[in-house]
């Protein structure tokens, strides 16, 4: 068990890999409820890190955020948890950089969903996908701790898709991801949809080599989610107010639940969208598709660039000649 998220190790079983082989690559786990520093009561949180909005807490409240981790696990000093947290995620930037490097070698514009479970990821992914079937080659990563349904459901659609089981695990990783991309084979110029496990806390910190988090918010929950889980919100380029075609049924308060997110993250972008009714749909489309030509683009001008310096270098070693 990781001090990071506190998921499980060698429980990932990535679908076709091996006959799914279990994913065992080395993470210094160590068990979250082993701890050494002192607890602290105190009413407000004296610092902070990115994204956070503090607020006063009720006498007597228990807040575990404080020190330098920003977490509590029984057995551990503070400085320990730095340390451990750094060196799994310092692996993990690893193969992000490498799934990054990949992604604009070949032109394809990779973003990671996030949400709570329920949020209406996999519904507004199949939409997404029909939408889009004249438009773009996509493909999905599917990650669940069990079960291959949502992957099925991406299937059903013809749009490839590989379903990683995590087990005990509460997110997926860089190296998860690695192994998926090899499985999937995709052709240059696709765009990659990387459904997260529904979680709004332990995938904020890894970095799966992606170009935007997108965070899914559904009406069907608190417009304060933003506030009590503010790393996620902090880490994402976009948030999808998902479901809104609930909202004559439900006592949900957007101009509240989009201030709220901006308090976070001033410069998170804000869709309004419904898979059901269409909403904002052509929105979201817009914004994938924007995406996947400045990535296109960018493999272009790469590829010229490499042209033109072979040119160069055949030139000068023909004048040598």
């Amino acid at each position: 068990m990781c001090t990071v998220c506190g998921c499980g190790e060698g429980e990932t079983r990535i679908e076709g890999h091996d006959r799914e082989h279990p994913h065992d690559h080395s993470h210094p786990h160590t068990h979250p409820h082993e701890h050494g520093h002192e607890h602290s009561h105190a009413q407000a949180h004296p610092h902070g890190h990115a994204g956070e909005v503090h607020f006063l807490a009720h006498k007597g409240d228990l807040h575990y955020g404080l020190g330098p981790a920003h977490a509590h696990a029984p057995g551990l000093s503070q400085e320990r948890m730095v340390r451990i947290e750094q060196d799994i995620l310092g692996k993990n930037n690893t193969y992000a950089d490498g799934n990054r490097k990949h992604f604009a070698e070949h032109g394809i514009f990779a973003v990671n969903l996030v949400s709570s479970p329920g949020s209406g990821k996999t519904t507004l992914l199949v939409k997404s996908i029909e939408m889009l079937k004249e438009k773009a080659q996509v493909a999905v990563v599917e990650g669940d701790q069990q079960t291959s349904n949502d992957a099925d459901r991406i299937r059903a659609t013809g749009a490839p898709a590989i379903q990683v089981n995590t087990g005990k695990g509460c997110h997926l990783d860089a190296h998860m991801v690695g192994h998926a991309l090899e499985r999937l084979n995709l052709p240059d110029d696709s765009l990659l949809m990387i459904e997260n496990v529904g979680n709004l806390v332990c995938p904020a910190a890894f970095d799966l080599g992606e170009a935007h988090k997108v965070v899914i918010l559904s009406v069907t929950e608190g417009e304060d989610k933003p506030l009590k889980y503010p790393d996620m919100f902090h880490a994402a380029d976009l948030m999808i107010l998902n479901k809104v075609d609930l909202l004559p049924y439900l006592n949900f308060d957007v101009a509240r639940c989009v201030d709220y997110a901006h308090r976070v993250n001033p410069k998170l972008e804000v869709l309004q969208v419904s898979a059901t009714s269409n909403q904002g749909m052509d929105a979201w489309l817009a914004w994938l598709l924007a995406g996947l030509g400045e990535a296109q683009a960018a493999r272009l001008q790469n590829v010229d660039l490499l042209k033109r310096r072979i040119a160069e270098l055949e030139a000068q070693l023909a004048a040598g000649g």
